[in-house]
């Protein structure tokens, strides 16, 4: 019987309990493994789950401790990892048939760190194949559903670890984000998700270190979670060059102190078409921040649809670069949607892909002009709340008469800003119980001052009391 109160509370609360021996890390991963296996039958969100490994690993820190030993900052915290990031000796499929039988022999540098600060992993999370869209899906794992409305989807590709930790399975997740795979499943489910500044936490799981959209993040019910998530996975490392030198002190707790804040607000980019209750949302999540003293200002950012299609023309030739092969050799056992996609990445030609260069150009100086006179800029995460299980990306890239863009997400236009940290926090649920996300982007580098209104916002309007009823 799983001991919910102990499943829902705070990584850091566990991990100082830990440390005063008022609670065993024994106890914590057998709550975490009898919650996984209620929650997986429903939500389909752990495609690989390692009980007797996890508990032998909370036993030795459990000796440790009583031995006086030093431990890690995360010493006997459950931790899940997305099924895209290897793990030595473990079967690492990234959502594909393609790697159904791949045993990486190297942990990626964002596990070897976690492992290193005392985390235990207990599984592995679902992702659609190659992290390639906003859904959990995939011809290997199938269906992963939302805790607030299991006929919905959780968003993706980080889908798999925002329901674990929505769930109570753990008290945070490791996920990918190249167009949004954090923010936006955080958003839907109803927790915390941040895209740190380009660097921020190495990223060394590409065939390339000079890709300029990819990046790390945390999954966690509350922000000062996942500040101490990044304070472990973060700080240079020269297995990727573009790593950010030097690392930095990430408070944990997180201050929310809004004295001097100047936040921009802007809903729609100038063309998205935004859901109403998602605007009635973020709306008063800034109206709530105005009130505790921030400045807000509603600003123009003047883009317009083309990034969005740039970034598709972007993740088309990422895709075909990294996992292309896969056409020629093994095309039947690979998701259509994203043969389609690689497909796309193959017709591109140099010339062509140098030129999204331009347009990111031009729109980085529209919001360098926003953030010239602001700390951070207030938007949706999404423009739409969680969509039905079987739907897809494609129904959610159209525009109606009026000119106005009917996408899923509002969070890839901020990879190509990669040097901006992008935060999701909850912002409040919709008439039929579906989470709300408010999306934090903090100036280059800025992860402390996104957190800090993450933070602010969760003390003047808090969320963690909110649970699905899973």
């Amino acid at each position: 019987m799983t001991d919910l109160d102990l499943a829902y509370t705070p990584a850091t609360e566990l991990a100082q309990a830990i440390r005063d021996k008022t609670i065993s890390p024994v106890e914590i991963v057998q709550n975490s493994l009898a919650r996984i296996e209620h929650v997986n039958a429903a939500l389909n969100c752990f495609c690989f789950v390692y009980p007797e490994e996890a508990l032998a690993r909370a036993r030795a820190i459990e000796d440790a401790i009583a031995g006086g030993r030093e431990v890690g900052p995360l010493a006997g915290l459950p931790v899940a990892i997305k099924d895209f990031t290897p793990t030595r000796g473990k079967t690492t499929t990234r959502g594909s048939r393609t790697f159904a039988d791949w045993v990486p022999e190297e942990d990626a540098l964002i596990v070897e760190r976690l492992q290193a600060a005392g985390a235990i992993m207990v599984g592995k999370t679902t992702t659609p194949e190659f992290a390639y869209a906003g859904f959990t899906e995939s011809p290997l794992w199938g269906t992963t559903r939302n805790p607030w409305d299991p006929d919905r989807s959780p968003g993706g590709s980080s889908g798999g670890s925002a329901a674990a930790v929505a769930t109570g399975c753990v008290p945070f997740a490791e996920g990918t984000d190249m167009g949004g795979s954090v923010r936006i499943p955080a958003s839907l489910c109803g927790i915390v998700g941040l895209k740190p500044s380009l660097g921020r936490i190495p990223m060394d799981i590409l065939p390339t270190v000079f890709d300029s959209i990819s990046h790390f993040g945390p999954l966690a019910r509350s922000v000062s979670d996942a500040a101490l998530f990044l304070s472990v996975a973060q700080g240079p490392d020269d297995r990727d060059i573009q790593s950010l030198v030097p690392g930095i002190e990430v408070p944990v707790p997180v201050p929310g102190d809004l004295r001097g804040r100047r936040l921009a607000l802007n809903l729609d980019f100038g063309f998205y078409a935004v859901d109403a209750e998602v605007e009635t949302a973020v709306r008063r999540a800034a109206e709530v921040l105005r009130d505790a003293g921030a400045a807000v200002e509603e600003v123009t950012l003047g883009w317009d649809r083309e990034i969005v299609s740039a970034w598709f023309d972007y993740w088309g030739v990422l895709l075909a670069a990294c996992f292309g092969e896969f056409l020629d050799t093994r095309r039947a056992d690979l998701d259509p949607n994203v043969a389609a996609l690689m497909e796309a990445g193959r017709r591109m030609d140099a010339v062509s892909f140098k030129r999204i260069e331009f347009l990111r150009t031009r729109q980085w100086h529209k919001l360098a002009a926003v953030l010239a006179d602001h700390d951070a800029l207030l938007c949706p995460t999404m423009a739409v709340p969680a969509p039905r299980v079987g739907q897809s990306d494609a129904e959610f890239d159209w525009v109606d008469d009026a000119g106005r863009y009917h996408g899923l997400d509002m969070t890839s236009p901020f990879n190509f800003t990669p040097q901006c940290p992008a935060f999701s926090v909850p912002a409040g649920f919709t008439k039929a119980g579906l989470p709300i996300g408010l999306q934090i982007v903090g100036r280059r580098f800025d992860d402390v001052g996104v957190l800090q209104v993450g933070a602010a916002l969760e003390r003047l309007q808090p969320w963690a009391d909110r649970r699905p009823a899973l």
